[in-house]
């Protein structure tokens, strides 16, 4: 996909863009967006795109009936547990002491109505300062993406006064003019320094560096202050070494579902992820650096899980004695 490929409102939108992420950022993702739109095979640790065959959901779908879970599965993806993560961090300014992040993961919003009814129920009347998401806002990986917009235009109201934002391997970069008009802040390799009085509080967002690679984690951190606290908005978790060797003090993501469909006892079969199991799900620590992988509140290629309860996150931040 090039950008004359796009309609004349989606050039217009994205001109802006350009001038804000660079010519380069902004070419390269609409391009590989065509590239993965078409490929099921490529070369490379993900050589094969379950998501871009579209046979798969049927089939899936279709094992699942015959074995009697399909039904179970559907009931099991709407009910979105609320889940709280306590987290200490040795350079936490004393003034954001019990500030509360919502995490939400892997929404795939346009997967049907009754979902997004379910997701707003759970949100509604959670308290938190600031909202962040870590990617894959859309259910397929090709096609038009104004369900999905419509579908985040009925959850924003519920979100707060803030709310950033990163793209996942689901996503278009033609929806961040669109996301951004509903103050949706999407962090494209950049930042944003949160203050408490004379305090700093920075979190950072990289583009997907599960697929498309347009990642660059030292022009997304380049304004942050040596020393500072900062946090990392990733779509996945396998860039998580660079993560920690760049002084991140926490790192969010997603994209893994957990597994979405888990063995007994919560063991995924596929993660879809070069990081290694133990960062699939939940918390986990790398060196200094703290990290959290939602399992994700939607779902993806089929609208089912088993042994993997789908969650929205509420992360406390404390200071480490």
């Amino acid at each position: 996909m090039k950008l004359s490929d796009c309609s004349d409102a989606e050039r217009r939108d994205l001109a802006s863009l350009e001038s804000r992420i660079g010519r380069a950022h902004l070419r390269q993702r609409l391009g590989l967006e065509g590239d993965h739109e078409a490929q099921i095979v490529r070369k490379g640790t993900h050589f094969f795109h379950l998501e871009n065959w579209h046979a798969a959901h049927l089939l899936i779908r279709t094992a699942l009936t015959v074995v009697g879970l399909h039904g179970r599965g559907r009931r099991n993806a709407l009910n979105i547990q609320v889940r709280r993560n306590d987290i200490s961090l040795e350079r936490l300014p004393p003034v954001f002491e019990g500030y509360t992040l919502l995490h939400l993961s892997d929404l795939h919003l346009d997967v049907s109505n009754d979902f997004v009814d379910q997701l707003m129920d759970k949100v509604r009347g959670l308290l938190f300062d600031v909202c962040v998401m870590t990617g894959d806002f859309r259910f397929r990986t090709y096609g038009s993406y104004a369900a999905t917009l419509s579908a985040m235009a009925r959850l924003r109201p519920l979100l707060g006064d803030a709310v950033y934002a990163v793209l996942g391997n689901h996503d278009t970069i033609r929806m961040v003019p669109g996301l951004e008009a509903m103050d949706v802040r999407v962090l494209m390799n950049e930042s944003v320094i949160i203050k408490r009085l004379e305090a700093e509080l920075a979190i950072v967002g990289i583009d997907d560096a599960h697929y498309y690679g347009t990642h660059n984690m030292q022009k997304a951190s380049s304004a942050v202050a040596t020393g500072a606290c900062a946090i990392l908005l990733s779509h996945t978790p396998e860039p998580y070494r660079h993560a920690a060797h760049d002084d991140f003090s926490l790192m969010l993501c997603g994209h893994t579902h957990g597994g979405q469909i888990c063995l007994p006892g919560g063991v995924p079969i596929i993660t879809d992820s070069d990081a290694p199991r133990a960062l699939a799900r939940g918390a986990w620590r790398y060196h200094d650096m703290v990290g959290y992988t939602s399992v994700g509140c939607g779902v993806s290629i089929v609208d089912v899980r088993l042994n993997c309860p789908p969650e929205i996150t509420l992360h406390r931040l404390a200071m480490r004695q």
